[in-house]
């Protein structure tokens, strides 16, 4: 057993074990007049667990930052950057980001992520025929499948399971370009994007297109370099698999359009669109309600904006996942 006698480092520690034994997905020290208040975020739902006189809050927010390799003396401009450790015998990302508050006092947030964690698809959706719908989707050989929905709504987790399904089932080689690596999984080779090094978006996946992948997972859509670079890894002749923020599957069509990608591509390669957002069943376990565009309603959506008109979903297929079905779901646990 590891014996840590400096206590800074060691309450740092207290705290990361006692967010990950909460099951927390975040860690959130916040600058307040008094000191600093910890929060820990689980299912959408914050918790207060501490609160450190200023003096102590920023003795912690300075180690976590040295583990990370930031900038210490550094408290007037964002950071980013993250460290790994070992708690009972599982490996652990921890990412963190500081932000300057006005009080001149950084406020910090810290996302916990295990390593290797995968779940199956067939957990992973409500419905059965969710998961067929996911399954079908990833068996293409080339086109572009896009996850959407608001921070927090599992887009990753989903992109995951994806990729182990396409590893493990379909025997494929994957490769995945992030910015920044999320989660480790051994499962696929992961590149990260580091722009000081040239490793760009760019350049990443014109080197990844060298080493034959069958899939390319890119991290987020955030660009319109990055959606033109999804674009053209899919009409290469590769399945992509990527996340992009929108509100639903057809506002995703119109977020890609403003990205400066042609109606044209859009039809060329795209093979389904998913929103989802994710709930707790009662037994702990984490899932999630999806809706699914896939053709003839791609084509449909892609023919309606052609002719200027808003296309959306058949009511029998369309969920409206902000409404009183998914607070529900959410409320009962199913």
């Amino acid at each position: 057993m590891e014996i840590i006698a400096n206590p800074i480092e060691k309450t740092c520690f207290q705290l990361l074990e006692k967010a990950i034994h909460l099951e927390a997905t975040d860690i959130h020290f916040v600058p307040t007049a008094e000191g600093y208040d910890v929060t820990i975020r689980k299912h959408a739902l914050f918790s207060k667990i501490g609160q450190f006189p200023h003096t102590l809050g920023g003795r912690l927010i300075s180690f976590y930052k040295f583990l990370s390799s930031l900038d210490i003396s550094e408290q007037r401009r964002p950071q980013s950057g993250s460290f790994h450790r070992s708690f009972s015998d599982y490996n652990f990302s921890f990412r963190i980001s500081t932000i300057p508050s006005i009080q001149l006092r950084e406020s910090v947030a810290i996302r916990i992520q295990k390593h290797d964690k995968v779940v199956p698809l067939q957990d992973l959706c409500i419905n059965p025929q969710w998961s067929r719908q996911l399954s079908e989707a990833a068996a293409h050989k080339q086109g572009l499948f896009l996850v959407t929905g608001p921070t927090g709504s599992g887009k990753t987790t989903t992109l995951y399971s994806l990729t182990a399904h396409c590893v493990n089932e379909l025997k494929r080689h994957v490769i995945s370009l992030e910015d920044p690596v999320e989660n480790k999984h051994s499962h696929l080779l992961q590149i990260q994007v580091n722009e000081r090094s040239g490793i760009t978006y760019s350049a990443g996946l014109k080197a990844i297109l060298r080493h034959s992948p069958d899939v390319i997972m890119i991290g987020e859509i955030r660009d319109a370099e990055t959606a033109k670079i999804a674009v053209e890894a899919a009409l290469t002749g590769h399945l992509v698999l990527s996340t992009i923020h929108a509100k639903d599957p057809v506002g995703c069509l119109y977020r890609l359009l403003d990205l400066g990608v042609h109606l044209e591509e859009l039809r060329q390669t795209l093979i389904a669109i998913s929103a989802q957002r994710l709930i707790t069943k009662q037994t702990g376990e984490t899932a999630a309600i999806f809706e699914i565009l896939q053709d003839p309603y791609i084509e449909q959506a892609a023919e309606a904006i052609s002719k200027g008109h808003r296309f959306s979903m058949p009511s029998e297929r369309k969920i409206d996942i902000q409404s009183a079905f998914y607070e529900r779901v959410l409320n009962n646990g199913v």
